[in-house]
């Protein structure tokens, strides 16, 4: 505890005013998260998903980011077509094989446009509706969204947006993370939506970028099993206090909770989809649940 104190300290110290503010803005109280906006129910990343998931009463539509030849952002977990969920043009399915070749980032929105992700039966997520989609642009997701939230009487929702970057694909299979943040921030600008933005990562370049030239906006760090650093360590290497820490939800303990709770950070883990373990984690102290099926949380509420 002592080390993770030192750390915290060393972080505020490099830290400008601005984080300060960062790490204050609010979140709903408790972060009711759509995993690609309701996976196991609805096509995901599609705006039918997040539409669903509003109706279950999220409050966050949590979603992936990939960039197209032409500069569009588009919601897509990969940044090419995944064989799990894609149609191609002439009816056949993309195979595991060819699927990287369908690279999107070498793809115009009208081209990615043509592919299908809605109608090919899932193999993990067999509740899943069929329906046939495309990848949508984040522009028309939130002008659905949100139209669609005041159509229902709903409050409006927060979008958690994954940069899906690498430093191995940089400028193969997406922008370099300063491009990459700027294309997505020019969305969310027009859109005026700042408030109710979270942007989330695992490549902490992307972070860091943000904290830098967009420090208002909140920040949630992903991170992933197998996990060899600890939270102190993290913190160290991404540099600053993140408004919000996101571990795959097996490595949430007491002590994770107690250490996030003591420097203000968000504890919102992935990704849940038993009941039973929503409530035990609820129950800990978490600030939040990301789910492929939202529609468990009525049984939270």
């Amino acid at each position: 505890m002592k080390k993770l104190f030192i750390i915290s300290l060393f972080i505020m110290s490099c830290t400008s005013h601005h984080q300060v503010i960062h790490s204050a803005q609010i979140i709903p109280v408790f972060d009711f998260e759509g995993h690609r906006g309701c996976r196991g129910l609805m096509p995901e990343n599609t705006i039918p998903a997040y539409k669903y998931a509003i109706d279950l009463g999220v409050t966050t539509l949590e979603m992936d980011a990939v960039i197209t030849k032409d500069k569009q952002v588009i919601m897509s977990h990969e940044p090419f077509f995944n064989h799990e969920i894609t149609t191609k043009t002439d009816g056949s399915f993309v195979d595991e094989k060819e699927e990287k070749s369908f690279n999107i980032y070498q793809m115009t929105y009208a081209e990615t446009s043509q592919f299908d992700v809605g109608m090919k039966p899932h193999p993990r997520f067999p509740l899943q509706q069929k329906l046939a989609v495309h990848k949508p642009r984040l522009f028309d997701v939130i002008d659905s969204a949100d139209f669609y939230a005041k159509q229902q009487g709903k409050p409006l929702p927060f979008y958690n947006i994954e940069t899906k970057s690498t430093v191995a694909t940089d400028n193969m299979y997406h922008p370099a993370p300063a491009e990459f943040v700027e294309l997505i921030m020019q969305v969310i600008k027009e859109k005026k939506i700042e408030e109710r933005t979270i942007i989330q990562s695992f490549d902490i370049r992307t972070l860091q970028y943000l904290h830098e030239h967009y420090p208002s906006i909140k920040i949630s760090y992903l991170f992933e099993l197998p996990s060899d650093k600890t939270f102190a360590e993290r913190l160290k290497i991404l540099g600053f206090l993140p408004t919000i820490y996101s571990p795959d939800e097996k490595l949430v303990t007491p002590l994770l909770v107690k250490q996030c709770k003591e420097l203000g950070i968000k504890l919102v883990p992935w990704t849940i989809n038993d009941v039973n373990r929503m409530k035990a984690l609820k129950q800990m102290g978490v600030d939040g649940l990301i789910s492929d099926f939202p529609d468990l949380y009525k049984q939270l509420k």
